[in-house]
């Protein structure tokens, strides 16, 4: 689904890179984007992926009922039902993920802001923070593998 919608597997794991290159001496694109795989292979997040692109789908068909499909098909600021579908992505691997998530959301770096870009026809409300969320999981996900990197580590 997310290759139907544009999204390469590798697009994420630059993200991951975005966010853990610095931390983690070393890291390549491929591991990043193994940690990818690995956390699409959590069902919870396959649900989330499955649930948030379904939306998006139906507001660029405009079968969804208003007002909702005004605000999806707008990707109006304060709906936040598009990050809260994307936290329980986030949520996989801990806290961290909360405050990877925020910050690559806010920057929109890569593959984040074509989603964002709001092309006339193609719909990535959800999209967009749920790309997000699996680059900010598998970013934690990382972080935990690397427990000697923690800077209290003495």
């Amino acid at each position: 689904m997310l290759k139907e919608r544009g999204v390469e597997l590798p697009a994420i794991g630059e993200l991951v890179m975005f966010l853990q290159a610095k931390f983690i001496p070393g890291l390549t694109l491929e591991a990043a984007t193994e940690n990818v795989r690995i956390v699409l292979h959590k069902r919870e997040v396959q649900n989330a992926v499955m649930t948030g692109i379904a939306l998006d789908k139906a507001a660029e068909a405009g079968t969804l009922e208003q007002p909702l499909q005004n605000i999806i098909a707008e990707d109006e600021g304060l709906y936040g039902c598009d990050e809260i579908l994307a936290f329980s992505i986030v949520n996989v691997y801990g806290s961290i993920g909360f405050t990877n998530y925020g910050y690559i959301d806010r920057v929109k770096p890569g593959i984040l802001a074509k989603l964002n870009a709001h092309e006339p026809g193609i719909i990535h409300t959800f999209l967009d923070d749920i790309v997000g969320a699996i680059a900010a999981a598998s970013a934690s996900r990382l972080a935990h593998s690397h427990p000697e990197l923690e800077d209290d580590n003495y």
